[in-house]
């Protein structure tokens, strides 16, 4: 009996080790790809060859380069095809910067003043990440449908592209009524801009993703201490 117990705890051990390599790895694939999002975009002009045709994109740029590890540009692919999936990027990116925010402002003590309901329940009175939405103490369905219902709204209405309203660019949703002062930006500047939010948004959608498997981590109590938020709790 002894054997079979010492046996089991070898096992174990083995698989808790092998599990920490794996995340170690995972979490320096995560910081490399991190620290590609944040380089300064390249804006000149690059070679161009057969295969890929796309090489002087905003968006490429060092260390990576033109990055396509999928293949998702192979063959014969126009740039409606590019513009499809640059719009996808962008727009994924913008959500994951909103659901970065949302998950660690929350665990910074930073809520909204009052109430969320009319039952008197205070925002900072549910929990954090995933538990929030998903849970004994999430937020009652109601809220969530009315989550939904106003995102819903946002995609049919704002957060869209209007062809002829003179939008510049994939992604611009400005659709001639919202500016912000762009129209006063010279070309450099837009294209600064433009790779600034390209790059948080590919940093953003890493961090998230971060955020939500060290979460998971903790359930099988391997809790992690993460710069700036601590351990999610």
């Amino acid at each position: 009996r002894l054997s079979t117990g010492s046996a089991a705890i070898k096992s174990l051990t083995i698989f808790r080790s092998q599990t920490i390599l794996k995340m170690k790895l995972a979490v320096f694939s995560a910081l490399v790809a991190s620290a590609a999002a944040f380089a300064p975009a390249q804006q000149g002009a690059v070679k161009t060859t057969s295969l890929n045709a796309f090489e002087d994109e905003l968006g490429v740029q060092p260390p990576l380069g033109f990055f396509d590890p999928f293949g998702l540009l192979n063959g014969d692919v126009d740039q409606e095809r590019f513009d499809r999936l640059r719009y996808v990027e962008i727009k994924h990116g913008r959500i994951a910067q909103l659901a970065f925010l949302g998950n660690i402002l929350p665990r910074a003590g930073i809520h909204l003043p009052g109430n969320i309901d009319y039952s008197g329940h205070s925002f900072d009175s549910f929990p954090n990440g995933i538990a929030a939405i998903k849970g004994p103490d999430a937020i009652p369905f109601n809220g969530i449908g009315q989550i939904i219902c106003f995102i819903g709204f946002l995609e049919i209405t704002f957060m869209k592209d209007v062809p002829g309203t003179g939008n510049e660019f994939v992604g611009d949703f400005r659709n001639g009524y919202i500016d912000f002062g762009w129209d006063s930006f010279d070309e450099e500047t837009k294209l600064q801009k433009r790779a600034i939010e390209l790059n948080n948004g590919r940093a953003a959608m890493m961090g998230i993703l971060g955020l939500m498997v060290h979460e998971k981590l903790n359930e099988i109590g391997m809790v992690a201490d993460l710069p700036i938020i601590g351990a999610l709790q």
